[in-house]
């Protein structure tokens, strides 16, 4: 079976032109080495992908006839993807949660709230108790 049908019958692809695609960009490794789209996978072949900033790493159990699903995908592909890949995943969404630099652009209106809350705190008092 092709690699890039296999990745899609696996479910690592919503589509078989994404997982050409990814082949073709380099994503996609056999064991250790770069592979073209129409490259075979046999059983006991290690696939390593490169998707979503994350380095799956995934070993072919068996090949399926067609698209399988999601629940199934274990009999075929065996994910041996370490688990310090998944914990860089988690500290890119905490480096990513300050969305820009301090004193770069205008001030959004949340920033500028905070600025008000905190240049006059009392103010809001004072309204709401009349």
């Amino acid at each position: 079976m092709r690699v890039d049908k296999y990745l899609w019958c696996v479910r690592y692809y919503k589509t078989r032109s994404i997982a050409t695609e990814a082949c073709k960009q380099g994503k996609v490794r056999i064991n250790d080495q770069v592979v073209k789209p129409s490259r075979e996978v046999y059983p006991t072949d290690k696939i390593a992908i490169r998707k979503n900033q994350i380095n799956y790493q995934v070993e072919v159990l068996d090949l399926p006839k067609s698209r399988i699903g999601a629940k199934l995908s274990n009999l075929y592909v065996n994910d041996i993807t370490p688990k310090e890949e998944f914990e860089k995943l988690e500290l890119l969404k905490y480096s990513q949660d300050y969305y820009r630099k301090k004193g770069t652009g205008r001030p959004t209106k949340k920033d500028r709230r905070e600025l008000d809350d905190w240049f006059d705190p009392e103010d809001d008092t004072e309204e709401k108790t009349e």
